[in-house]
């Protein structure tokens, strides 16, 4: 019997991260720049403590209607409840965990360290790759 396919063997490493203090614009700048859909944020220590998305982005536009300006900080806009998957979770247990919400992307941690970005899409690559 195989072992089962883990979220740290399809994860993606080239991950990007943020400041809470960073402005959104350097934000969408590099969002896409990259092609991602998001990122962790990270405080000083190196622990997450949100996630930002496009769709968060998108509230700045929302922002700017109410306070006369364009641009906030990523702190201001992220979601602060962040899920996270273990690096050694199965892609069973990770397809499920996306099942259950509206996410599209949860940061890997291994040992309390951001280690990786999981996308629905990489589940699906490594699906289709499993011989049936």
């Amino acid at each position: 019997m195989e072992k089962p396919i883990a979220v740290k063997d399809i994860m993606a490493i080239d991950v990007i991260t943020f400041m809470p203090k960073q402005n959104v614009f350097e934000v969408i700048e590099l969002l896409l720049n990259s092609g991602k859909s998001g990122g962790s944020v990270l405080n000083e220590d190196g622990k997450i403590v949100g996630f930002i998305s496009e769709k968060d982005c998108l509230k700045t536009t929302v922002h700017s209607s109410y306070y006369d300006g364009m641009g906030a900080l990523v702190g201001d806009l992220m979601s602060k409840n962040v899920d996270t998957i273990d690096a050694n979770e199965s892609i069973h247990g990770a397809a499920q965990k996306f099942l259950d919400c509206h996410f599209r992307r949860f940061p890997v941690v291994h040992d309390g360290k951001l280690v990786g970005h999981l996308s629905r899409k990489d589940i699906l690559q490594a699906v289709q790759s499993i011989p049936h």
